[in-house]
């Protein structure tokens, strides 16, 4: 396959060139179908890390016919790598899930690259729309069978480092995955221990944790002296446009992953939605508990980069952010993430106001889905 005519986001700007895809790779060259991206960017496929759900299903329920429905939607919006995000539950429901999970593949709908396990190791101050009643103190064992489980899946695991025997949980999981700091009341040394001990990664800055304070800089400023991964919600509700441009200059495009963290009401109307067994109402897009407090998002990753440029955040660090950079924090940027020679081919053609024309995905014996 070529792509010809389009701006093609490479090594953080964007150059006119062709990209060419054979045996599923991105290639040197190639021959066979040409697609024609002119007056069009050209980026990699999005990767979204943090996603619980969309169409009215989530991640939570252990059923591969609704996995199918959401990793469906995912690829009509341009996404194309994910990671299956759970919740707080009980270990039993946890397992079930991972067990659906395990070596679950969609041809039709986007790559699911392995598990965030967000939750049940949170503090019970910043818990946010995590179900309390299932929160538990940090548990190497628990992790460990979950992961065998799963098959080895999970990339990613969230924790609040200042619980009773976290710092010890982080250094056995960091030598399986990406540790991320997460619903967490840390301060600033409580964080900073976490590090060290071997997380590298923040869920949702701003979001499940204490504020960015001149004298209590908490979990924000441990995390940006200490050059960590910090996802962030571009929606416009979790985080004020002015804070979504601080963020981009205090850690970088290198380092921001921008999430969609999508509920079951992605792709839907505002009405009743449930999240983990709770009641959840979405309101003019602003997704809410029962007593306000405020869930995940009703956005796909696309329509975060498109708000991200909207606040000002230039375009070449929001594909960044929605690309290269989750890919690496999660340890899958050899495989996704960036148009280059021996990675998967899979890529979006952008219209100039950034709505979607195509999303190709590569799939085996040299075929390829085009949406």
């Amino acid at each position: 396959m070529r792509i010809i005519g389009g701006k093609v986001f490479t090594e953080g700007t964007f150059t006119e060139r062709g990209v060419f895809i054979e045996n599923g790779k991105f290639a040197a060259s190639a021959g066979g179908e040409t697609v024609d991206a002119a007056g069009c960017y050209v980026i990699p496929g999005l990767v979204d890390v943090h996603t619980h759900g969309a169409m009215g299903f989530d991640f939570c329920a252990p059923n591969r016919g609704q996995f199918d429905t959401i990793t469906e939607y995912y690829l009509k919006n341009g996404v194309t790598s994910v990671l299956a995000t759970s919740m707080t539950m009980d270990a039993s429901g946890i397992e079930r899930v991972f067990e659906a999970l395990c070596g679950y593949e969609n041809t039709g709908g986007a790559r699911v690259m392995g598990i965030n396990m967000e939750g049940p190791f949170f503090s019970e101050k910043k818990k946010g729309a995590q179900p309390g009643d299932h929160l538990k103190r940090p548990d190497s064992e628990m992790f460990r069978r979950l992961n065998a489980v799963s098959g080895g899946m999970i990339r990613l695991v969230c924790v609040a480092p200042e619980l009773d025997g976290a710092l010890e949980f982080i250094e056995a999981a960091s030598a399986v995955c990406t540790v991320s700091l997460a619903h967490s009341a840390a301060t600033y040394d409580e964080a900073m221990a976490g590090f060290n001990a071997g997380a590298n990664h923040v869920t949702h800055l701003f979001n499940g944790m204490n504020g960015f304070l001149h004298r209590e800089p908490g979990l924000i400023g441990a995390a940006a002296d200490y050059g960590a991964y910090a996802e962030l919600i571009c929606d416009g509700i979790h985080v004020h446009p002015a804070m979504i441009r601080a963020a981009f200059k205090l850690f970088g495009p290198e380092k921001i992953c921008m999430i969609s963290d999508s509920l079951s009401c992605a792709g839907l109307k505002d009405g009743q939605y449930t999240l983990a067994g709770q009641d959840v109402k979405v309101s003019g897009g602003k997704a809410t508990l029962a007593d306000g407090t405020i869930a995940g998002s009703s956005i796909s990753l696309l329509t975060a980069l498109q708000r991200a440029v909207s606040f000002g955040v230039s375009l070449e660090d929001a594909v960044s952010a929605c690309t290269r950079t989750p890919a690496l924090s999660v340890g899958i940027g050899g495989l996704v993430g960036a148009i280059e020679d021996g990675f998967i081919g899979d890529c979006l053609v952008l219209e100039k106001n950034l709505e979607l024309r195509h999303v190709i995905k590569s799939l085996a014996d040299d075929k390829y889905l085009i949406v």
